[in-house]
């Protein structure tokens, strides 16, 4: 009753506090000067980020075993995940543009876990045979972790192929604009020397912070995605082990398991293009986004259907 009482306090506790988190954030994208905002922003994802903690260490006493037994858990543990990156540059006092994804993917990732669509799986229940192991924690633990990353490290890319495809067309209405300029004679009014500089200097300067930001999104992309590949293939890997203790076989090309072994193809292909240099960049990002919607594929899309040995992931969602 008490360890009952406990979760209900804490999921209570972060969903209040990841709404005011997320009005938080939404104005701390439109107004980046206000210190102070950004600090009580970062404030409340450590809040959100304890609650988080302590309703799956609850969990996990309670019910005596690791809390990744349904989906519900398996999303909050996801959010948890995503607060776990985040936090890495937080307390290395370290501002990248890391943050700028994994802290909506944690608060919207939270905000649906509590939003109450999974009312239904709330409660645990005694685990089914397959699960009663001690490979439930090594196996879905990196999985989660390794999804987590994976998604980061991806829309990492996304973003990266959003500013090479602007750039792509200032470029080109830049070259329609200096032609247009040529036949109609405006280029004798662009040239004074005062505007010529000033549009120069403007231009270097853009180019400057889009050319240094396209390159950190790359490097982070490129980090964190790597990060979760080693996740995602020690989670396969101890996944086939349990496999065999549980259903006497290494592989069974359940839909879960095709596609866990898609995503960890798709995110090789990824890893081997950026061996080469001529293929990075938007190359490989693209690579990445398909990586991005294969994962969601294989961690929520295959649950909806509630079929194969890992059908007991599978939930119905409770409109009200």
């Amino acid at each position: 009753m008490i360890f009952s009482t406990l979760e209900h306090i804490l999921i209570h506790i972060s969903f209040s506090t990841v709404s005011v988190v997320i009005t938080l954030h939404l104005i701390t994208l439109l107004v980046n000067e206000i210190v102070g905002l950004y600090n009580s922003f970062e404030k409340g994802m450590i809040v959100t980020f304890s609650c988080i903690t302590g309703l799956l260490v609850t969990r996990w006493i309670y019910w005596k075993h690791f809390p990744l037994s349904n989906l519900y858990e398996s999303l909050i543990f996801l959010s948890w995940s995503f607060y776990i990156i985040h936090m890495i540059p937080y307390f290395k006092k370290q501002k990248n543009n890391l943050s700028a994804i994994t802290a909506p993917s944690a608060i919207f990732t939270q905000g649906f876990v509590t939003s109450g669509l999974l009312t239904e799986m709330h409660q645990s229940a005694i685990l089914v045979p397959a699960l009663q192991s001690q490979w439930l924690m090594m196996h879905v633990s990196m999985m989660v972790l390794g999804y987590a990353a994976l998604l980061c490290g991806s829309l990492l890319s996304v973003a990266l192929i959003i500013i090479t495809f602007q750039k792509g067309i200032i470029r080109i209405f830049d070259k329609r604009k200096l032609t247009k300029s040529f036949f109609f004679g405006e280029i004798q009014d662009i040239n004074e020397k005062g505007n010529i500089l000033q549009s120069a200097f403007s231009l270097y300067v853009i180019n400057y912070y889009r050319s240094q930001l396209t390159e950190q999104l790359n490097h982070w992309s490129y980090r964190v995605i790597s990060l979760g590949f080693i996740f995602l293939t020690i989670g396969i890997l101890s996944g086939a082990v349990w496999a065999n203790e549980a259903w006497g076989s290494y592989w069974n090309w359940d839909p879960k398991e095709t596609w866990a072994f898609i995503t960890w193809t798709i995110f090789a292909i990824y890893l081997h293009i950026r061996t080469n240099k001529n293929l990075q960049g938007a190359n490989s990002a693209i690579v990445a986004f398909i990586g991005f919607l294969i994962i969601w594929i294989c961690y929520f899309g295959v649950n909806l259907l509630g079929i194969g040995l890992h059908s007991y992931g599978s939930f119905t969602l409770t409109l009200k």
